[in-house]
């Protein structure tokens, strides 16, 4: 899951100020991790908890996991629905179709079994908030692409895969740069997210791709890069740096239960 905190963090600071090139510094001084990466960590938590029991809690372990490190993270980039969800005593969904359903999924590719497991999971950890069919979509073809870039599929599958199932991906690099705007929703995010993965060389050149087409960058590279970090592995170099900007509450969680999932270059 860390290709997705690598993506937050180093579009942080490029999503009211898109620059539309791949020549920028990968982690400048004022990129920071945003809610991205916080309900990242709260995903994989309430994964690894519910684990023990089958996942037959997991929906309601999702809602704990994310109300609890709201609490931590008050002041974190949520969106306004999302922050009043977090402080209900008894939080419904509210039938979102934001791309914050995607941006948070990765960690359910590295739990799942097989495909419908991650179809499965990806539905639990999503419908607590974002339970508009497009919700549900964004993060299981999300999910989907990275189990499936996990277990060695080719990207021609991949493409293949997510354009039978979910979203047409025939988009040209050069005028998603020239015209691509910022957009919130799963179907105006995603899509172009996965194409970026695609599109790409390794994983570097993924993350500065993404970020020069512009849009909602953190949440958008967050996408693209959990693609990239389960097809290429993580160079080692992003890998120190990231953790650098991690505090300490995520790295020391990090370091205990999820830094053997990364795929190290």
């Amino acid at each position: 899951m860390l290709g997705a905190i690598v993506g937050d963090i180093v579009g942080s600071i490029y999503e009211f100020n898109n620059i539309r090139r791949k020549d920028f510094i990968l982690f400048d001084p004022y990129c920071f991790f945003t809610d991205d990466s916080i309900m990242t960590f709260a995903v994989a938590e309430a994964l690894r908890k519910s684990k023990r029991k089958g996942y037959k809690n997991l929906g309601m372990q999702t809602i704990k996991e994310m109300q609890r490190f709201g609490k931590l993270y008050p002041d974190a980039s949520y969106g306004r629905a999302f922050k009043s969800w977090l402080k209900e005593k008894n939080p419904s969904p509210y039938n979102s179709f934001g791309n914050g359903s995607a941006m948070r999924v990765s960690p359910v590719a590295y739990f799942a079994k097989n495909i419908d497991e991650v179809k499965m999971l990806s539905k639990e950890v999503t419908a607590v908030t974002h339970n508009h069919v497009e919700g549900i979509k964004g993060a299981e073809s999300t999910a989907v692409a990275i189990w499936m870039a996990l277990n060695k599929c080719s990207k021609e599958e991949i493409k293949g895969f997510i354009e039978e199932n979910y979203y047409k991906l025939d988009y040209d690099y050069n005028d998603l740069k020239a015209n691509y705007i910022f957009n919130e929703t799963c179907q105006k995010t995603v899509p172009q997210a996965i194409y970026c993965f695609l599109i790409s060389n390794d994983f570097e050149d993924c993350l500065r791709t993404s970020v020069s087409i512009g849009g909602d960058t953190d949440t958008l590279c967050a996408i693209s890069c959990a693609i990239a970090e389960a097809y290429y592995g993580m160079p080692e170099n992003l890998h120190k740096a990231t953790l650098t900007y991690l505090d300490k509450r995520l790295l020391k969680l990090y370091n205990k239960h999820y830094k053997q999932s990364t795929n190290l270059c």
